[in-house]
């Protein structure tokens, strides 16, 4: 998913001067992260102080699970705020703010995005509006995500969903979704099933034993699978 994010800028760092920018804030990269890091518990204002209106449903899946294409209705039926970590991350490089160019600079440098960064991004989405109810879509993506969103939002999810899909269905629905990406192929798809696989079912095995785990047959028509999720957002309409 990170990765996807270096193609907005893909000739940011092509000349000489941009790279020796880029060496330049290499330096900077374990201080801002430390930053990040060491942020208090989250004490939000507005809606997000009011924890008993404060409700999060993480949203996972492997490519092409269909799990996008869920949120939308989600949020079309029961009102949730939909936050994209990928997308978070996009528009903060295409934003070019110093934290964007320092995402890109790492993810240029095949570096993986500090949990601190991507969770501080969450926060500020969170932050931003009005409404209490959240889908956050892709996140986390391993242990270490988990226990940052904890420390830095200092809540837990209500809920997680989990797109229950087989893998050859998830790849024949990547291969025909047509988005001209380049890494719709099938040798890369397998690796990105293979790197979801050793990084979120640890996640997804936490939450489970925890008790909070939705697990959804991610297979048939759009409108089948969401019949699958609608009661358990019902379910939740009525706990709120």
């Amino acid at each position: 998913m990170w990765r996807r994010a270096a193609s907005l800028s893909s000739s940011i760092f092509s000349s000489s001067s941009s790279r020796r920018a880029l060496r330049d804030r290499q330096g900077a990269y374990s201080s801002k992260a430390m930053e990040f890091s060491s942020a208090e518990p989250f004490k939000g204002e507005g809606c997000l102080s009011k924890e008993k209106n404060l409700y999060i449903t993480f949203v996972l899946g492997g490519p092409g699970s269909g799990k996008g294409t869920q949120c939308a209705k989600i949020v079309e039926n029961f009102g949730y705020t939909h936050l994209s970590a990928g997308e978070l991350l996009r528009q903060e490089i295409a934003s070019n703010s110093e934290d964007g160019v320092m995402i890109l600079d790492m993810i240029k440098e095949g570096k993986i995005v500090p949990s601190e960064v991507t969770v501080k991004l969450i926060q500020k989405g969170m932050e931003s509006c009005d409404n209490g109810k959240f889908l956050i879509d892709g996140f986390p993506r391993n242990e270490e995500n988990r226990t940052a969103f904890e420390q830095i939002i200092g809540a837990e999810p209500n809920i997680v969903l989990f797109f229950d899909c087989p893998e050859e269905e998830m790849i024949k629905r990547v291969l025909n979704r047509n988005e001209g990406r380049v890494d719709d192929n099938i040798e890369t798809i397998r690796k990105r099933l293979k790197v979801f696989a050793a990084s979120h079912y640890p996640v997804i095995d936490y939450y489970s034993k925890k008790g909070k785990l939705c697990k959804i047959d991610a297979i048939g028509t759009e409108d089948e699978i969401f019949e699958r999720v609608r009661p358990v957002f019902a379910a939740c309409e009525g706990v709120q």
